[in-house]
């Protein structure tokens, strides 16, 4: 792919990730952490069971080993004895530092790397004892284990069954080459323990690894990153008003899961440091953590992207709503996220929250909105989960005081009488937008802030709808299971199903990478190609509409 390079990330170019369609190099698509061991093991599986013979190797990274699914890879692995190579490649870092008792075993490790070394040492020394070595030796695995546990302050992969080596220079290709030959003579799994540097290379990344683990663009003899004049971020926005909330209320608590930086919590981290919790590559743990916070009195707010809170889906749905822990998900990345691509868009949040019993979603549609929202968050005796947007907000004002929003109700921006447009999220100005074009075309919409996916504002909808021609929904999540299934579930539901009803969404299918603005109008949610979906749909094709009468006092 190095012909290719210069189309990293952008629409119609490679991947950031790995590919199957792109390269015989590519075993396995990823984009989420913690998968490759696990991977790995089903190659290994299907290879003895064809009875093949050739070396699976994993690749993992010390943050990605904090996720729970390799854990469970490395012991099944380990159990069955698969000849299988681990190649831990140890840089201190996953996104952001690294957190937790995995990550201070590592430390210990890297200060120990005499240990392989020391222990081939003493087994020659034994064995060289005349009639007293070998019997040494031969008591077996009780000696074996007290010598490993005298040598290193832990043992937990050989504890797991592997054969440990290292730690090395990961940055020493002969060495890696010669411990690999090694790693291929011995029978069973085997964890190879890298030491590398993130950013090695380019001192600005060694010095800033968190900035430059997705670094836009910048100037290449400095370092300095290139940023667009414009309003903030909404995850910007999220982290200052979580710490004036916080500055308020010291039952607020934060939880991340390896993303304090991308999910706006590095200022409140310094804050409030007792207060901030950052659990590694974690998302179940996280959001049970938070439910027990909750059921004890406190109020946890767990940032997580829209895509990664995917992987916590049960712990949402047992251990918050089965229970009515009032826990707040602070969705990040809801929607398309851009040059991350299919395994980041924020695509399905509404579909995989709105039928679970006893949780609220909201979505607001600028970054003002988002403040109010989490305020009235902390202030609901109940799980709730707010979704927003990648990247700027639209520039309204966020130094207002926050204010209650009224609970499931929409917002009306605009009236008129030939359309109801209802949307939700970062679709609402896009909608008023496609107000104004079809205007143009002699058709009058009422444009609705929706706000509230669940619970619905029904009494708004119902009224709208015995008063409009029609209605469309607008979201940036799939149409199936989303804010506009929920409508026609709604309208079933009171017996109006004869109304003509359009749903604008996403659709069935991955999205790749690109600009998120190019994604958009791609999938056609811009608004001038949603506008032409109107108007094929609803047959608004005149500029100026008129009413033809057919024979005498027949019809219309």
């Amino acid at each position: 792919r190095k012909q290719e390079f210069t189309t990293l990330r952008q629409f119609g170019g490679i991947s950031g990730f790995p590919r199957r369609e792109e390269s015989p190099h590519d075993a396995f698509d990823t984009g989420h952490s913690s998968t490759s061991i696990s991977a790995a093991m089903g190659y290994a599986l299907s290879r003895d069971y064809h009875g093949q013979d050739y070396r699976v190797a994993a690749v993992i990274g010390d943050g990605s080993l904090t996720g729970g699914q390799a854990f469970e890879a490395l012991n099944e692995a380990g159990h069955l004895g698969l000849r299988l190579l681990v190649i831990l490649n140890d840089n201190e870092m996953s996104i952001a530092q690294n957190v937790g008792a995995l990550s201070l075993y590592l430390s210990r490790l890297r200060s120990a790397p005499w240990y392989t070394k020391r222990k081939k040492v003493i087994n020659r020394i034994l064995r060289k004892i005349p009639q007293v070595g070998p019997r040494l030796l031969k008591l077996g695995e009780k000696l074996k284990d007290s010598l490993k546990y005298l040598l290193v302050p832990g043992i937990l992969f050989e504890e797991l069954g592997y054969t440990y080596l290292g730690p090395i220079d990961g940055h020493n290709i002969q060495e890696i080459v010669s411990v690999l030959k090694k790693a291929d003579t011995i029978e069973g799994p085997v964890l190879l323990h890298i030491v590398t540097k993130k950013g090695k290379g380019y001192q600005p990344a060694e010095d800033n690894p968190t900035l430059y683990h997705g670094v836009g663009s910048f100037d290449l003899n400095t370092g300095q990153i290139i940023q667009t004049p414009g309003p903030p971020t909404y995850t910007n926005v999220f982290g200052q008003a979580l710490i004036d909330l916080a500055e308020k209320d010291d039952r607020i608590m934060a939880i991340t899961a390896a993303m304090p930086e991308g999910t706006g919590l590095t200022a409140f981290a310094a804050r409030f440091p007792m207060r901030f919790y950052d659990v590694g590559i974690a998302e179940q743990n996280a959001v049970t953590v938070a439910a027990a916070m909750a059921l004890n009195g406190l109020k946890p707010v767990v940032a997580i992207y829209s895509t990664f809170l995917q992987r916590a889906y049960d712990q949402v749905l047992h251990d918050v709503c089965l229970q009515k822990a009032p826990v707040v998900l602070a969705i990040d990345r809801a929607g398309l996220v851009g040059e991350d691509g299919a395994t980041h868009q924020g695509a399905f949040d509404f579909s995989y929250l709105r039928h679970i019993p006893n949780l609220a979603v909201l979505a607001p549609k600028d970054e003002g909105e988002l403040r109010h929202m989490l305020y009235t968050a902390m202030n609901y005796d109940g799980p709730i989960a707010i979704r927003y947007p990648r990247g700027r907000g639209i520039g309204v004002n966020t130094q207002e005081p926050f204010h209650e929003l009224p609970w499931g109700k929409g917002e009306i921006l605009e009236l008129g009488d030939d359309l109801l447009i209802l949307a939700v999220g970062n679709m609402v100005y896009p909608a008023l937008a496609v107000r104004n074009i079809l205007a143009a075309k002699g058709v009058s919409c009422t444009v609705v802030n929706a706000r509230f996916v669940k619970p619905l504002d029904k009494e708004l909808i119902l009224d709208g709808a015995g008063k409009h021609r029609g209605i469309v929904t607008m979201e940036e999540n799939v149409v199936a299971g989303g804010f506009g299934s929920a409508v026609l579930e709604l309208l079933a539901e009171q017996g109006l199903s004869d109304i003509k009803v359009l749903n604008i969404g996403l659709p069935d299918s991955f999205i790749s990478h690109g600009k998120s603005e190019f994604l958009r109008d791609n999938v056609g949610l811009s608004p001038e190609k949603m506008s032409e979906t109107i108007s094929r749909h609803f047959g608004f094709s005149r500029v100026n509409p008129i009413k033809v009468v057919f024979g005498k006092g027949k019809g219309t």
